[in-house]
Order: structure tokens, then sequence, then C-alpha cells
């Protein structure tokens, strides 16, 4: 089954955990690789999970860029076209600073955040810097790795590459889940199984709940209710 907007949306119903639960199912080789493993800083906490489709950078800041002022302007302009060049599905930025301090600049503040809603993204996933934190366009996540006051010589190194934010290896094209627990990749050939494995996630998890809030809970209650857990299918 192709990826399909019903499908985005309907994985965008459940938060990035239980996802991570879901796949630990559907693909069990893949639990302890694929997701983010330390934190970030997120501009809106209570904006529900994105899922889109991956646009790959890699940013720098420390020092200007080594091209010539107008093909750095060209790659910048390019790489909004490739941002813009969608398929019809969401899209979510996955952008890796280069800088041996990342976040030394920030790429994203007021305008970029603005230009990328713009141009139909969710969101952003980055182990970067963000600021303007409330001038932000609303409505567009962005994870980052931390805040700074100043944007410095940020540019564009390179965009469809493969990049690694936070542990988490994304290539152009991939499906990424994201809200304020972190991200995660979900291959593809995946993704069409997750609602079924992700209501299972939910039916095995009700009876320990259940008996967990229920009054007199004891280890025994508790082991019964794992009994129960287990031979539901």
């Amino acid at each position: 089954m192709s990826l399909t907007a019903e499908l985005l949306a309907k994985l965008a119903e459940v938060d990035t955990p239980t996802v991570c639960n879901a796949l630990e199912l559907v693909v069990p080789e893949r639990r302890a690789v694929g997701f983010t493993t330390r934190p970030f800083v997120v501009a809106f906490p209570d904006l529900k999970p994105i899922v889109g489709i991956a646009r790959t950078a890699t940013i720098r800041a420390r020092e200007p860029s080594s091209r010539e002022a107008a093909e750095a302007k060209a790659l910048r302009l390019e790489y909004y076209r490739y941002v813009a060049a969608g398929t019809g599905l969401p899209t979510i930025v996955v952008i890796q600073d280069l800088d041996p301090e990342p976040g030394f600049g920030a790429f994203w503040g007021e305008v970029n955040s603005a230009v990328h809603k713009g141009l139909g993204c969710l969101g952003c996933v980055t182990n970067g810097s963000i600021r303007d934190i409330d001038l932000l366009a609303r409505d567009f996540q962005l994870l980052a790795g931390s805040i700074g006051p100043s944007h410095a010589w940020v540019h564009v190194e390179a965009f469809g590459c493969d990049v690694n934010v936070h542990g988490m290896t994304v290539r152009h094209g991939d499906l990424v889940h994201a809200d304020r627990h972190g991200a995660v990749v979900i291959p593809a050939e995946a993704a069409a199984r997750l609602p079924e494995a992700i209501d299972l996630c939910a039916r095995r998890e009700a009876p320990i709940l259940a008996a967990a809030r229920s009054p007199g809970f004891s280890v025994e209650k508790l082991a019964a209710a794992w009994a129960e857990a287990e031979d539901i299918h």
C-alpha cells in the first residue's frame, strides 16, 4: 500500500511513543534504531503530532560559506525549490547542523518558519538552534537542539542528503513522525500496518491500566492483568 494523506492523518492521531510501540510489533528489528535519543527544545509542546515526508539538509553557522555570494544565494534558492517540490503529501524538514558546536547560529526564526510553512512544510527536526520564539509561524512545529539569539553565518551546505539528528538517521523521502517527545522514521513498507498495531497496543495496555487504577491494586492483580494482556491478539 502506498502512502496516502489519509494514512498520514491517521498516524497523526497518536503520539510518537505510541508509534514507536507499534513499530516494535511491525518491524521488531528496528526496536533500537530509527528514533531520536536526545531531548529537544520544542517550540509548541501542545501541538498535535506531525507526520510527513522528509526533506533533508545540512547547515553551518560558525564561519561564512566558502562559496561566492552569488553561488551561495543560488544554492539557498535551490534549497527552497527542493523543499517546495512535494508529492502532494505533507513534508517535514530534517536539518543537521554540522558545526562542532551545533546551534551556534539559528537557521530557524520568524522568517524561515513562515517561508517553510508557506511552502507546505509541517515543521522541522534539527540539532541546530531556533530563535524569535514569540514570532514563529503558528502551528509550525520545531524540535531543536537549543535556543539562541543570533543567526551568525548560518547557511545551507547541502540538501537531499542523508542526515543524522540526535541519533536518528533520515534520508530524503523517509516518513517521519514527530511530537514533543522526539521523532521516529517509519519505514514506508510498515506504515500501512501501523494503525492495526496501534490498536493492538492499546487493547493490551487496557487491562493493566484498569487494574493499576482500581482500588486495592496489588502485585497479584498486576500479574493477572499481564496474563490477560498476553492473551490479546
